[in-house]
């Protein structure tokens, strides 16, 4: 097993000795200014007036204004007044401490930073390189094999099957439907299994870690303020980078049609700008960086590759086109089990920067985040479940080779990334107006079958809705409500999670259905798997990789219903999970 951390990058020709003094001037000069400021804010932060207004604006918010009755009226100068409120102001940055945005942030980017530059420039080099090789590498190694043999496994996996049973028994034990919730989880894998590509080669033990981090990560968001905070702000760090694209959007397209959210234009905006974010970073060594960390530790836990569990990370907030883009020079060398799984993670989740079109509809942000945590690890688990791996992975990480950018400079590698960003736009918007324009005619032949028979409205969705019934109840809503939520379901699957939010927003506002089933459908509806995203992926994918279009085709079916399971799986742990006191909150 190779170190971690140690780029499998080709050989650059060493720098010549006036470039390496250039190169320590630089970075010395560059810990001078960022220990300045740090402590130029610190002083700040400490002497600015926590009492000024500034830091309480919205004292005294009602004031008294004179208002003219009848202007028009030179002779009658009485006035009556009326109270009004003054607009609500948000407090300076400097006035607390703010963990996420504030001084409290640049304290996390701080310790970070030096944490990363001393592993990376004074452990790493002189003592992490040997420890590992020779005590932590050999020592893993027997882990893993021990962990692996069967009798072994057999007992860990048992022990943690009835831990998790004794934990979710214990959080049912006065509530029928919260144990009717449980069967939901069962018989998805149950489904999987009897459908996956491979039955003899499913590989168990990424199954079982990869519901079981689902489940954790559920408690973690949903059970927990501090994990719910963290993962909020994350979103929320994400969603304003990701906006930046509207400024690029709004100068070529104009205001009108970003405000309308036309979908080829503000929306797939962001596309240009996160390939060029990509592109840059791939350049500068750091992408490469990332892959490599990330991937030892998610295949440590998980047991997957490092390209589909990178991916499936990214996904938690980018979506299925975006998150591709990290891995984009390795989609060629992916095996089909690895294109499933890059798949069923953009089917599993939905992007931050459309969380707030969701929350607009009336859904809870906190539940929309935690829903997307949640699949991250679900995700490889059915993906693996629906189509296990039988093929030798050139991504993993003691096999993985990093390769370098091609590019000369940045400004070459932000133009090549908005070039190929191009092709993939393109493919998606062809692609989705095909495959919506083909479900629409599809259920108007539907509708037209039945109304030859006396039948009238018997469309394609609602035959689906009634397919949906008993999946949407095995996930614990109540049974007088599983008509209702198994049509929203049926919505997302069939058209989009747009006009199933929507939907749900009114059945929540006309109290047609309880909390805990507009709960349990927030989770369910949270994901891409839709015909129209059943394009875009083939598309995006292809683009990036055309050599390989025939098993994105092949798999993108298969991964469309494991997608769906990851979302139906995460609303039956979150029915379990969430307390009756805050169902519907935000």
């Amino acid at each position: 097993m190779a170190d971690p951390l140690e780029g499998e990058l080709e050989e650059n020709p060493p720098p010549s000795r006036a470039m390496r003094i250039t190169y320590l001037v630089l970075h010395v000069l560059l810990h001078v200014i960022f220990i300045s400021y740090f402590m130029a804010a610190t002083i700040i932060f400490i002497l600015y007036d926590k009492e000024s207004n500034d830091c309480w604006p919205n004292r005294g918010s009602v004031t008294t204004e004179s208002i003219d009755e009848d202007p028009e009226d030179d002779d009658d100068d009485e006035e009556e007044t009326s109270e009004k409120p003054v607009p609500e102001v948000k407090p300076k940055i400097l006035c607390k401490i703010n963990w996420c945005h504030g001084y409290g942030f640049l304290i996390i980017l701080f310790i970070l930073f030096y944490i990363l530059w001393l592993y990376y420039w004074v452990f790493k080099p002189f003592v992490g390189i040997k420890l590992y090789n020779n005590y932590l590498e050999p020592v893993i190694d027997k882990w893993i094999a021990f962990s692996r043999q069967w009798v072994v496994s057999g007992v860990m996996l048992g022990i943690v099957i009835a831990a998790v049973v004794a934990y979710l028994g214990y959080e049912c034990r006065n509530d029928a439907y919260k144990a009717i919730g449980l069967l939901g989880p069962v018989c998805f894998v149950l489904i999987g299994f009897a459908v996956s590509k491979h039955h003899k080669r499913v590989p168990w033990r990424i199954v079982t870690h990869g519901l079981l981090g689902q489940l954790l990560l559920g408690i973690l968001c949903l059970r927990l303020p501090f994990g719910r905070y963290v993962f909020q702000c994350l979103g929320d760090k994400v969603t304003i980078f990701l906006n930046y694209a509207q400024h690029g959007a709004r100068f070529v397209y104009g205001d009108r049609i970003c405000d309308e959210y036309v979908f080829a234009f503000a929306i797939l905006a962001v596309v240009f700008f996160f390939s060029v974010i990509t592109s840059i970073m791939y350049y500068l060594g750091w992408m490469q960086f990332i892959l490599n960390g990330f991937g030892f530790l998610l295949q440590a836990m998980v047991g997957t590759t490092v390209c589909e569990s990178v991916n499936a990370a990214g996904n938690v907030f980018l979506s299925m086109t975006e998150s591709p883009l990290v891995i984009r020079p390795y989609i060629e060398i992916l095996t089909v089990s690895e294109l499933h799984a890059i798949c069923t993670s953009g089917y599993a989740t939905v992007a931050g920067t459309v969380l707030g079109a969701y929350v607009s509809f009336g859904a809870s942000a906190s539940y929309l985040i935690a829903a997307s945590v949640m699949a991250a690890p679900g995700s490889l688990a059915f993906s693996k479940l629906f189509y296990p791996e039988t093929e030798e992975s050139l991504t993993r990480s003691d096999n993985i080779k990093l390769e370098r950018s091609t590019d000369t400079s940045i400004l070459d590698a932000a133009a090549a990334g908005a070039a190929s960003a191009l092709l993939i736009v393109l493919g998606i918007v062809s692609n989705i107006i095909a495959f919506l324009a083909i479900v629409f005619f599809l259920d108007a032949v539907t509708e037209w079958i039945f109304e030859l028979i006396g039948l009238n409205n018997i469309t394609l969705l609602y035959i689906l809705s009634q397919i949906f019934i008993p999946i949407v109840f095995v996930m614990g809503v109540p049974w007088h409500d599983c008509q209702k939520i198994g049509v929203v379901v049926a919505q997302k699957s069939f058209i989009n999670e747009f006009v199933a939010y929507k939907n749900l927003g009114v059945l929540v506002n006309d109290k047609k259905v309880e909390p805990r089933s507009a709960a349990i459908a927030t989770f369910a509806l949270c994901g891409f798997a839709n015909p129209g995203s059943l394009g875009i992926v083939i598309a995006s994918l292809s683009a990036m990789a055309p050599s390989r279009r025939p098993d994105i085709t092949r798999v993108a079916i298969r991964s469309y219903f494991a997608g769906s399971f990851v979302s139906f799986t995460s609303a039956s742990f979150a029915g379990i999970l969430i307390q009756n006191e805050f169902m519907g909150g935000n």
